[in-house]
């Protein structure tokens, strides 16, 4: 799903660039609109390729998901590597729910991150919250999450 999801945002950098698409491209994209203009899929979503199963997540809050994860691992990473588990995930979820208390509620209307919070955990902090899925998450996800 999130790979039609790429290509769909490839096809929109290329055309806000006014450059062509590839063929591929341009393949798949009518593929997907004959699906739909001919009624073989009843909504778009399904004609592109991005419809959830039931019960699961939707595209854009999977990929919401992913971003937030990657940026609590690169958080970890950078600065609490040295850590057990769940030393990790305690130390991130107390990081995390001060800053929801604190500097989120200002940040989240913030363009782009503060440059103070850069080489800090505040960037991870700030690129995690940013991403759009649920923060702070709870300790025990945490220890999965950032798990060796």
């Amino acid at each position: 799903m999130l790979g039609n999801i790429d290509t769909l945002h490839a096809i929109h950098r290329r055309c806000t660039a006014d450059q062509p698409l590839t063929p591929e491209m341009r393949d798949w994209l009518a593929g997907a609109l004959s699906r739909y203009l001919e009624q073989r899929c009843e909504t778009l979503n399904e004609a592109f390729g991005v419809i959830h199963g039931r019960g699961g997540v939707p595209w854009w809050r999977e990929r919401a998901i992913r971003r937030r994860d990657e940026a609590l691992r690169a958080l970890v990473h950078e600065h609490f590597s040295h850590l057990s588990v769940y030393a990790r995930a305690k130390r991130v979820a107390e990081l995390a729910e001060r800053y929801a208390r604190t500097a989120w509620p200002r940040d989240r209307a913030l363009d782009a991150m503060p440059e103070a919070y850069r080489g800090t955990p505040r960037a991870g902090l700030w690129e995690a919250f940013r991403a759009g899925a649920k923060m702070p998450v709870s300790e025990r996800r945490l220890r999965t999450l950032l798990g060796d």
